[in-house]
């Protein structure tokens, strides 16, 4: 088979991805670089190797951040700064000169005392404000030239890297294009990775079949020993040529170095909140463990730790369960310093994350847990801390059982025990923690005061932490204080790479406020950083109805209904809009299953009513009005709805009359 020409991939193609089936080796990565530099002149092209195994879990996107970089800082050297923690992630290198702005406590606790990790979403944000970074730059040049991303090994990607790449063409399919090569066979798994929007071109590559030679063992193990001494202790060195010494120490034959260094990418990309790619580094750690850390037990105690802490931030309860049977209560068992956190870890697989909940279990768990710590050889401070820390997994189960009250009185129990025990300095971010709990247990009962002042308290503790002011605002919106709601949420935004919940809750204080247009960005900011979110669909359809666009108030309320069908209020208002376009047999439709859904609102049946008496069906009209008067006990209100029923009974009686003179 011929080679394709650059012209059957990228110019006479307007597929936005391109999958290219052909054998790894030298000569498919110098077919691609042949296709890259024949790219037409509007174009920009980028070379990118996406091996995992080569550049680590932001292989591909490494190289591309690297080589803008110094475009970027020359032109705008302020996104530097406000790209910081997202340059930081993908460029680790960049940290030696610059400052990651705004730390929270969780950033800033030393190891002993992080007791949060990073919430699964937060890679997704790097990744989001990545790509907007991307296409900022793209425009400091020409904004109507295309890049074309050319990705070899696209299928060997990490997790992190290909959602990267996945979500760059669900946002800017008309400003990017990315070319992949993959291995014969796995075509239909990463085309099913993408949007099943893109236009998608795809062709297979009979190339020549060329050998590398194999580098010998003695070779390897003189190179990584001679990059290891270049290191030394240098930890974001070790990050950035992970991959390298993993690759020469595993032909070398060093399976205790390849330990040590599947041990350390476990440990960073835990740290990092990158729980898949974390994962893919321990791979075969547990056995490499059983070689060389069999008689270190607090290693592996480590290592098993890092390995539940990643499965169950991926929502994996049941690799969770089996790891902790298998290897993590064999290692705790004769440890009772060690079982409170084990016992705390396993309460949570049934109490939190199990579906369904098992609360008794959890509960019994947690009760192991105090036992131990009771009983436990731990310092005063980690006992202390470690008897808050149990009693807050308990304040979680409290509040799943709906018994709130108890669930804040153990949080502040928690408070008052650490205050007493522990210096000031001493966890800080779990006291501002337990703070943040009673507030959500406050909002979650609907007594916004003290929800207010709580999340309040937790902000002056953690002034950083953007989820924070997000749920401090929506306290804010509650309570009808939309200025300072606003505030709120313009400072979370401030202190995160974008996240999809603060711009939809920003788009209801706007649409609150009367800010139609300003709601409308937010809510469409909001879905472009997530489609699949009905809150922010009929919250900006409201948003064009009440600025009169109807056709597009439309289109968003069927959008979230297609999502959640089960929502009365989507029927009801979709209802009201095909009504004010004058289509009201689609409004009648949409009433009769507002009302299936919700069948005692006094205010659907007289919507219906009216889109029935306009369609001069007045004995229906009449009748729904009647269903009204059932379910309302307003006074006024009644007498209201008895003047249009006798309204609509006269016009009935009427028409029956006219029918009845209607010659046959």
């Amino acid at each position: 088979m011929s080679e394709p020409a650059i012209e059957h991939i990228v110019a006479n193609t307007t597929a936005a991805l391109v999958l290219v089936e052909a054998t790894a080796g030298p000569r498919r990565t110098e077919w691609l670089c042949q296709q890259a530099s024949g790219s037409s002149s509007q174009t920009r092209t980028f070379i990118l190797n996406c091996d995992f195994d080569t550049g680590g879990p932001w292989a591909g996107v490494n190289d591309l951040f690297a080589a803008l970089l110094p475009e970027i800082e020359e032109k705008r050297p302020d996104w530097t700064e406000s790209h910081s923690l997202e340059l930081a992630y993908v460029l680790p290198q960049i940290r030696r000169r610059l400052t990651v702005r705004n730390p929270s406590l969780t950033d800033l606790a030393p190891p002993e005392e992080r007791t949060r990790n990073y919430a699964a979403d937060r890679a997704t944000r790097i990744v989001h404000g990545l790509i907007d970074l991307l296409d900022d730059a793209r425009a400091l040049s020409d904004p109507s030239h295309v890049w074309i991303l050319f990705c070899d090994g696209y299928d060997k990607a990490g997790s992190i890297g290909g959602c990267f790449f996945q979500e760059l063409l669900r946002r800017k399919p008309s400003s990017f294009r990315l070319v992949a090569t993959i291995d014969p066979g796995g075509l239909a798994e990463v085309a099913a990775s993408f949007s099943p929007l893109l236009t998608t071109c795809t062709l297979s590559l009979a190339l020549p079949v060329t050998t590398e030679t194999e580098m010998s063992a003695l070779l390897a193990e003189e190179r990584a020993t001679e990059l290891e001494n270049r290191i030394g202790d240098d930890q974001i060195d070790l990050q950035l040529h992970l991959p390298t010494l993993l690759r020469l120490w595993t032909i070398a034959g060093r399976s205790d170095k390849v330990f040590r260094l599947r041990q350390f990418g476990l440990a960073k990309y835990n740290t990092l909140g990158m729980y898949a790619d974390a994962v893919h580094y321990a791979s075969d750690i547990l056995s490499l463990s059983q070689q060389h850390a069999k008689d270190n037990a607090r290693l592996q105690w480590e290592i098993v730790l890092k390995l539940l802490m990643s499965y169950i931030a991926l929502q994996d309860v049941e690799t969770c369960l089996q790891l902790a049977e298998q290897y993590g209560w064999p290692l705790v068992e004769h440890r009772r310093e060690w079982q409170a956190q084990f016992y705390y870890l396993t309460a949570m697989f049934y109490g939190r994350y199990k579906k369904p909940r098992e609360f008794e279990k959890a509960e019994a768990l947690l009760d192991l847990g105090r036992k131990a710590i009771e009983s436990s050889s731990l310092r005063d401070g980690d006992r202390y801390f470690q008897y808050v820390f149990n009693l807050n997994g308990l304040a979680m189960i409290r509040n799943f059982q709906g018994r709130h009250q108890e669930a804040i009185d153990l949080c502040s129990e928690g408070i008052l025990h650490l205050n007493q025990h522990l210096g000031a300095d001493q966890h800080r971010l779990h006291r501002s923690v337990l703070v943040y709990n009673i507030a959500q247990v406050y909002f979650a009962v609907g007594n916004y005061s003290d929800a207010l002042k709580y999340y309040s308290a937790a902000i002056g503790m953690d002034l950083h932490y953007s989820e924070y002011y997000n749920e401090r605002g929506s306290v804010l919106l509650k309570m009808d204080h939309l200025q300072e709601a606003l505030a709120d949420y313009q400072r979370a935004i401030e202190l995160s790479p974008p996240y999809f919940e603060v711009f939809t809750n920003l788009g209801q204080c706007y649409r609150r406020l009367g800010q139609l247009d300003d709601a409308i960005k937010a809510y469409s900011r909001a879905l472009d950083l997530q489609p699949a979110q009905s809150l922010a669909l009929a919250g900006r359809a409201k948003a064009y109805e009440d600025a009169g666009r109807l056709n597009e108030a439309t289109r968003d309320y069927t959008s979230a209904i297609e999502l959640d069908a089960s929502q009365w209020e989507l029927y009801a208002n979709r209802g009201v809009v095909y009504y004010e376009r004058g289509n009201l047999e689609d409004s009648l439709n949409d009433l009769n299953r507002a009302i299936e859904l919700r069948p005692n609102d006094t205010n659907l049946f007289q919507n219906r009513a009216t889109v029935l008496a306009d369609l001069r069906r007045f004995t229906e009209a009449a009748a729904n009005i009647a269903s009204a008067l059932e379910f309302t006990t307003d006074i006024d209100e009644q007498r209201l709805l008895q003047l249009k029923y006798d309204e609509f009974s006269e016009c009935a009686q009427h028409q029956s009359a006219q029918l009845l003179q209607t010659p046959a």
